[in-house]
């Protein structure tokens, strides 16, 4: 798990606190679906409501995809945030695009994977956000058994846990991510949307998120 530079990781954080894409409420905790009690909560998809948010974080992503992965031959999206950030990105780079479902569709061709599979082609997978990586770590999963050579993922935001790490890692797949929880922190101090004493909580729950708040 890497981040692209600490400049664009900064940027990436002010742009994303500042549309309230990133909420932070220690006082008045978001209940997440593993049961987690978590101060943060980060949602994406509220940039692609703001042209000039969109169009920074599109760049951003094509620079890193360009140094990171040249040799990518199309772009995948991980359903359902990933899609238009990933169609956005194979627009601007002429590439071809696909996505993938979190479960194959019911009827019809009950495809796992929309769009052209090309067997042997050169895959950068796309998603917005990275907590634990299960289902983005799925989503290559089901590429690579289509056929796909993945050669990573690219992502806007991770809450860097240690064991999202963990599992890229043990599969194998590079992750770079345009912005993280570390980085978001002393961006947030610094915009005034946090004062020190909430970053103390916030910087416990980021040590054990299971156990917050005690």
């Amino acid at each position: 798990m890497e981040i692209f530079d600490k400049k664009t990781a900064s940027e990436v954080a002010a742009k994303l606190l500042e549309i309230e894409a990133i909420r932070l409420q220690p006082n008045n905790p978001f209940t997440w679906a593993s049961g987690w009690k978590s101060p943060i909560y980060c949602d994406n998809r509220l940039a692609l409501s703001y042209p000039k948010v969109r169009k920074f974080i599109k760049n951003k992503l094509i620079e890193a995809i360009q140094e990171y992965f040249p040799n990518v031959e199309a772009i995948a999206g991980v359903a359902t945030a990933g899609i238009p950030q990933g169609a956005l990105l194979a627009d601007k780079m002429d590439l071809p695009f696909l996505y993938v479902r979190s479960k194959a569709k019911g009827h019809g061709m009950e495809n796992m994977i929309e769009g052209k599979v090309t067997p042997g082609q050169k895959v950068v997978v796309i998603e917005d956000l990275v907590s634990t990586g299960g289902s983005s770590l799925k989503a290559v999963a089901d590429l690579k058994a289509a056929g796909f050579e993945v050669l990573g993922m690219m992502a806007i935001f991770t809450y860097g846990f240690d064991v999202a790490k963990q599992n890229f890692e043990e599969a194998g797949v590079k992750l770079v991510c345009l912005s993280d929880y570390s980085s978001m922190l002393p961006q947030a101090l610094a915009d005034d949307f946090i004062d020190d004493y909430t970053l103390a909580s916030l910087v416990e729950w980021r040590k054990n998120p299971a156990e917050w708040p005690k």
